[in-house]
């Protein structure tokens, strides 16, 4: 039987029914059944999480595969991620783990179990800077993520949240003190998309989120769009992505345009053309952002930095590997321009 640990941001109701009011699906659920991210569930009309330390995944990773291009680059991040997801992704790269449903499964899937005290232990042994949530959705595991995320910062380490932005106020406030970047993914810029892409009917509280985590906690934002070719690779979504970034976020904030390569759902899709992405790159430029990369394009000039006021190369990426070449103290070391890069 799954260990549970009682829940935060619930709400008991009649009948020994509770609401989770995590995200923004607001499970209602009755006693015996779990929410719709499978990883929480009520028993005995108290909400309980069944993955509390149960660690699916562990890796020492370049920060640069979150990714985070403007955040410590160059550094190592312990990457840790769990079990279950609020959304369902047609296209998940991470589906083996993202979509098992925790309160289903009469047998747990293969998990270590590792303290959140031992998170920075194991993050200290490995020469990482910071620990990232990661993997599947970290919004899911938060009474976890919440605890490690405190004895990082305590430690001296930075921390990463890489999500998909479907959270709550009051339980991003709550954890927003203990995190130092926020990497967004953003999957579409229409609530139609959404719901193809994810079965999300409503995305207006991933940008309510993405806002929050910049202009109220001064988190170090990115965001990352996969480009699903006939779903979210019109102008018009990528223009309101584009614009929504430099209006809400500042025009200073990296945006990643990935590749999508055909799976699962979408495995009768083609793979997102490079110049699908070379043409939404310069629609982000010309919107005024002044860092636009592509991603899972090895060796594409897109990949590096350049000073958005002289053009100089900066940082030059071959993959995951990063060689910092023309930055002094965060700026352009040609003409003084200021990068936007963080370094805590």
């Amino acid at each position: 039987m799954n260990e549970r640990f009682e829940a935060m941001f619930y709400n008991k109701l009649a009948s020994d029914k509770v609401e989770c009011v995590l995200c923004p699906l607001k499970c209602k659920i009755a006693k015996g059944q779990a929410g719709i991210c499978g990883a929480r569930k009520n028993i005995d009309g108290k909400l309980y999480s069944l993955i509390y330390d149960k660690v699916s995944s562990v890796a020492a990773d370049p920060i640069e595969k979150k990714p985070l291009f403007h955040f410590h680059p160059g550094s190592r991040v312990l990457s840790v991620g769990t079990y279950g997801c609020n959304m369902r992704c047609g296209h998940c790269q991470n589906w083996q783990i993202a979509h098992v449903n925790m309160a289903a499964l009469d047998k747990e899937p293969m998990a270590e179990k590792i303290s959140p005290h031992k998170l920075i232990t194991l993050a200290k042994e490995a020469n990482c800077q910071g620990i990232a949530w990661t993997y599947n959705e970290p919004t899911i595991w938060f009474e976890y993520a919440f605890e490690g995320a405190k004895l990082a910062s305590a430690a001296g380490l930075y921390t990463v949240f890489v999500t998909n932005g479907y959270i709550n106020q009051e339980p991003l406030d709550t954890i927003a003190p203990y995190l130092d970047a926020y990497c967004l993914d953003l999957k579409g810029f229409s609530d139609e998309a959404y719901y193809k892409l994810c079965k999300i009917r409503d995305f207006k509280p991933v940008l309510a989120a993405g806002e929050r985590a910049k202009n109220k906690w001064n988190m170090h934002v990115e965001i990352v769009t996969l480009v699903v070719p006939t779903i979210n690779d019109d102008e018009t979504q990528l223009k309101g992505i584009a614009e929504w970034i430099r209006e809400k976020l500042g025009p200073e904030t990296p945006w990643h345009l990935t590749r999508s390569i055909p799976y699962l759902e979408f495995a009768h899709l083609p793979p997102t053309p490079v110049s699908t992405l070379e043409k939404a790159r310069q629609i982000g430029l010309d919107a005024g952002l002044k860092f636009v990369y592509i991603g899972k394009v090895i060796g594409h000039a897109g990949e590096n930095t350049y000073c958005p006021k002289c053009q100089k190369l900066l940082i030059e990426r071959m993959g995951y590997q990063t060689e910092v070449k023309g930055l002094v103290s965060g700026k352009c070391g040609a003409c003084g321009a200021d990068i936007n890069i963080c370094t805590k």
